[in-house]
């Protein structure tokens, strides 16, 4: 398998917006957090390398978006149940170039990368906004006012994090308050990784 800090390198490789790299460090934190908190601790890495890499094609192919990611992750040498978990984060989603990802989330992390990819960049603009820029001190009623503000985060896409919810058989709020935990006991690690 891959390392962490290959996946790393590889992701550099394709990415060198800051914005971009902060969002894979907040999902790879964030899946190896649901990994310790839904049973999956023996798997953590893994689940933290798929966070890291989901969005490997998105700067330099955002019209291909799942659809490039195949070809750059064999080209690092990334193992296909990998590559499989990476391109199910957009299941079901018309890309720019008007195809739409068919690769369906099969195992749990794969549906909660799903569910928390767009949570995420929700939450940090909620961050944000507050005196304090952290999720650290952000409870789940303001979240969830956020959240019901169409225009607020507007790029952040409501349907794909109520089908995310929906595909882990879990209500609306567990997801928003799981998420939201899961950033606040990671911010600290993402920013040291970012300096």
């Amino acid at each position: 398998m891959i390392t962490r800090n290959e996946a790393f390198e590889l992701l550099k490789k394709y990415n060198k917006d800051p914005f971009h790299i902060q969002h894979s460090l907040t999902v790879e934190a964030v899946m190896k957090w649901y990994a310790n908190e839904l049973g999956y601790s023996d798997e953590a890495d893994h689940w933290g390398i798929v966070g890291l890499l989901h969005d490997i094609d998105f700067e330099l192919y955002p019209e291909e978006h799942c659809l490039k990611a195949p070809e750059l992750l064999r080209g690092g040498g990334v193992s296909e149940d990998i590559i499989h978990s990476v391109c199910s984060h957009g299941y079901g989603i018309t890309v720019g170039c008007g195809v739409t990802i068919d690769v369906e989330p099969v195992h749990e992390m794969e549906k909660v990368l799903f569910a928390a990819d767009e949570l995420t960049g929700l939450i940090w603009a909620a961050a944000l906004m507050r005196p304090s820029k952290s999720t650290k001190d952000m409870e789940l009623k303001s979240l969830k006012k956020k959240y019901k503000s169409k225009g607020f985060a507007a790029g952040c896409s409501r349907d794909v994090i109520e089908r995310g919810a929906v595909q882990l058989g879990w209500e609306l709020d567990h997801l928003l308050d799981m998420t939201l935990r899961a950033m606040a006991a990671t911010e600290d690690t993402i920013k040291a990784e970012m300096i």
